[in-house]
């Protein structure tokens, strides 16, 4: 089922507790934002834009399609409209011919106020509930008891958290945004913005949240918090009965991260992938969701212990987790619901994560290039995943003179693809990513020489600390070339 069958269906089953249509065809209608409101308050849900009460397909006028979307995301990001804020985006959906805009809205696991408001929603639509006591306590209560990851430790202080992880996390997060509002905030205003630190209406405490502890926290203090926090990984293909490889983690999430992508990347191949002519790294775009699924998803006041293990022919997974649901999922269909929403969006704040819903949409597209089966996913009590991995092929007319021509075809693509105009030894070393000067030259530079695919800008000083290369127009061609023959085996396999 595509994207316009989704939505056809979708519209079919008409309006409900999770289901909203607005026409909005010029611009954002105000009580958009009372729906998002009342979805993150409740149980998360969609709203299409370009669709009548009815059900009635109306589309959104195509030039007011960008101002929409930008409008959109100013609101959202706005605390005088929506507070907390959230981190929503519009999708363009094509069905019978017109646009419509689709944006899924998460259940938060904050209460949040549209214009200083409290929505909630039922079957009957959005309902201002802000001076109904007994509702407003209820909401909380249900916030709290719902999410672990907002429990509070009053007695948690920043001497318990590292310096050195807020310096870090400024520091990325204002590489993702470079007017990330983190990088004018003190430790404590970064707390609160993240909501890391938050205050129970309901009991009066305040403190930093079990999330604030994970993300930043010292390792004593996030032990002594969750004594059973670990994730452990488990290299297993020789030695079956025990492990090959093993690191035990039991650190804050952000180190705990890196240290799931290092292990991957030291056990895992990173096969050739060219898209749209440039090298992309599949290893990367699959286990950076599986290391933020694996950590963000987890429900962290369950003692059952996180873990990843490689295998001769997979990759699998296994975390506590608070289902939603039993079974197999489609990663191709899936609707994500977050666990940990802070968690989540601080991932997404500092680029460890993606968008709601698209890092599962990446894992099911690249997933079944990378190990020719497409991942599954399984929800219940413990959340499992298996990523296939490549298997070489047993093919009896399978000879190593194929495989030696595919691997110098990679080689020749992955060092042409490089170049942008003319560039230095030192650069188109750093590009591949080599460290020894010598094999670069025997295995890069040398051949493709020889073979009149670069020239050198200063051919008559061939040791100039100014000598520089590019492609020639061989060289293009054969970049072309090559591209193709890949593409090609790619397919064949």
């Amino acid at each position: 089922m595509n994207d316009a069958e989704r939505i056809r269906d979708l519209i079919r089953k008409g309006e409900g507790l999770t289901t909203e249509f607005k026409e909005s065809r010029h611009a954002l209608s105000r009580s958009v934002f009372e729906t998002v409101c009342a979805f993150l308050n409740r149980n998360g849900g969609t709203i299409l834009l370009g669709v009548a009460d009815t059900g009635r397909i109306i589309g959104i006028d195509p030039e007011h399609v960008s101002q929409i979307k930008k409008d959109f995301a100013t609101t959202l990001n706005n605390p005088q409209k929506i507070n907390p804020p959230s981190y929503l985006a519009l999708d363009d959906v094509v069905a019978d011919g017109v646009t419509i805009l689709r944006v899924y809205v998460p259940e938060s696991s904050q209460v949040h106020r549209c214009g200083g408001r409290i929505f909630d929603r039922n079957e009957d639509g959005d309902f201002d509930i802000t001076d109904h006591t007994r509702s407003v306590a209820e909401l909380y209560r249900r916030k709290q008891n719902s999410y672990s990851e907002n429990r509070i430790y009053p007695y948690a202080g920043l001497v318990d958290l590292r310096e050195d992880l807020f310096f870090r996390v400024r520091k990325i997060a204002g590489i993702q945004r470079k007017d990330h509002p983190w990088l004018r905030m003190d430790d404590m205003e970064l707390l609160k913005s993240a909501q890391l630190h938050q205050t129970d209406l309901e009991t009066g405490k305040s403190g930093i949240t079990l999330a604030g502890i994970l993300l930043l926290g010292k390792d004593d203090t996030i032990l002594s918090a969750v004594p059973h926090h670990r994730t452990d990984l488990i290299l297993r293909v020789n030695n079956l009965d025990r492990y090959d490889d093993r690191d035990d983690v039991r650190t804050n999430l952000i180190d705990s991260y890196d240290r799931i992508m290092a292990f991957i990347a030291k056990h895992l191949p990173d096969p050739f992938y060219l898209e749209r002519d440039m090298r992309i790294s599949l290893r990367e775009l699959i286990f950076r969701e599986i290391a933020s699924n694996l950590l963000i998803h987890r429900e962290y006041s369950n003692p059952f212990p996180a873990k990843l293990i490689i295998e001769h022919d997979a990759v699998r997974t296994e975390n506590s987790n608070k289902p939603h649901g039993f079974g197999p999922i489609d990663p191709t269909s899936f609707s994500p619901f977050p666990k940990n929403p802070v968690i989540a969006r601080f991932f997404r704040e500092i680029g460890r994560a993606d968008e709601l819903g698209s890092g599962v949409r990446n894992l099911a597209k690249y997933g079944k290039t990378f190990g020719g089966r497409l991942p599954e996913l399984t929800e219940g009590d413990v959340f499992k995943t298996v990523v296939y991995l490549p298997v070489a092929d047993n093919k009896p007319d399978t000879t190593g003179v194929t495989t030696e021509v595919t691997t110098e075809v990679a080689t020749e693509v992955a060092f042409l693809s490089v170049f942008r105009g003319e560039m230095s030894r030192r650069e188109l070393q750093t590009e591949l990513r080599l460290k020894s000067a010598g094999h670069f030259r025997k295995a890069y530079l040398a051949p493709a020489l020889k073979a009149g695919l670069i020239e050198m800008t200063i051919p008559d000083a061939p040791n100039s600390r100014l000598q520089r290369y590019r492609l020639t127009e061989k060289g293009r061609k054969q970049l072309q070339k090559s591209a193709s023959h890949l593409e090609k085996e790619s397919r064949n396999e």
